[in-house]
Formats: C-alpha cells, structure tokens, sequence
C-alpha cells in the first residue's frame, strides 16, 4: 500500500489517493476529493490503477469538490455516513466498522461533533481524519456539547489506537496519536 498527499489549495484541504500496488490488485482509494487534478488523474491512469472507492469523512464541500468529476470518470463507490453527499447517492456507513476495499482492510469510526457525519477511516496503521482530528487540535463545533462529544469521542475510539498510529487530517501536515495524547491543546 501507498499513500499520496495532494493539497486542494481552494480550501487548503487534503486529499489522499491510497493504491495497492500489488500486481494481483493495482486498485486506488481516493479520500475527500476537495479538487480533481491532472496530477491525481495521471497518478491513477499512469499507474495502471482502477479507482474502485472515494471515502468521505464528512458532506462540507471543500472536501468533496471534485466528488463529480471522479464519478464523472470512473464507476468507483462512495462511502460516506450521508446518504446524500453533494446530491450524489452513496452507499452508507453508520457507526464503527469494517468492509474490504481494494484488497484491504478499511475501518470506519463515527465521530460526531465538527459535522453529524463525520467519519475517520483507518487503513493499516494510517488514520484518515478528515476535520475531527488535526494535529494540535480538533474540528471546530457548533457548541459546547458538540466539541465535549467530539473530543469524547476521539478519546474513546482513537486515543485506543497504537500511539504509532499516523494521522492524515483533511487540513495540515500529519500527526501521530502519540503526539496528540501529548500536545493537543482540545485534547489533553
């Protein structure tokens, strides 16, 4: 498995194409498509990869921006926790699990607070956050009790996470848990 950062300059968020690269597999992941790139298109296409999934850790649209333009592309599915991401049909996750894409394993974590919907996706030892967990902070809330289930839920189902565990946020550079348990200011 790798990992590619592309930075979404509207918005500044990232997005993540993830491609398993075995010669049996060559199958891409795309987390939050904040834009579309020729860059992210050569990387899929020039690779030899097939786009089978787009994961979404929540419905706001700097995030999803160029959510048309890959189903416009390609025929891959879109995980999201609302069923109506940027008016597209998605197959819904709810709560905490697992389902099988491109050959491995992707957890799905719901954690409410910055958005109803948001989710975090784990892909081996690789968090992808989305807004409820950037290094040195979380999401913004709507209010008190929004940012007290938000942050009660990073702890209960983050925070039991190896502390080796790599955070890629939709805004910013990476993290560990390890360094959030220790220097994030919402959290400690």
């Amino acid at each position: 498995m790798k990992v590619y950062f592309h930075l979404c300059i509207e918005g500044f968020t990232n997005t993540y194409v993830i491609v398993n690269d075995d010669p049996n597999v060559m199958e891409a992941i795309i987390v939050d498509p904040g834009q579309i790139t020729t860059e992210i298109i050569r990387q899929i296409e020039d690779g030899g990869y097939k786009l089978v999934a787009i994961l979404i850790t929540h419905n706001h649209k700097h995030h999803i921006e160029g959510l048309r333009t890959l189903t416009k592309i390609y025929n891959a599915t879109v995980y999201a926790a609302d069923s109506e991401t940027y008016g597209m049909n998605s197959s819904i996750i709810n709560g905490d699990g697992m389902t099988r894409i491109a050959d491995l394993n992707v957890e799905f974590f719901s954690i409410p607070g910055h958005s109803p919907d948001s989710m975090v996706y784990k892909i081996g030892e690789i968090l992808f956050t989305g807004d409820t967990l950037i290094p040195g902070e979380t999401g913004s809330t709507s209010s008190q009790y929004s940012k007290k289930l938000l942050c009660s839920k990073i702890k209960d189902k983050l925070f039991t996470l190896p502390d080796r565990t790599i955070i890629f946020p939709g805004h910013g550079a990476p993290g560990t848990i390890e360094s959030e348990k220790q220097f994030n200011i919402d959290l400690t």
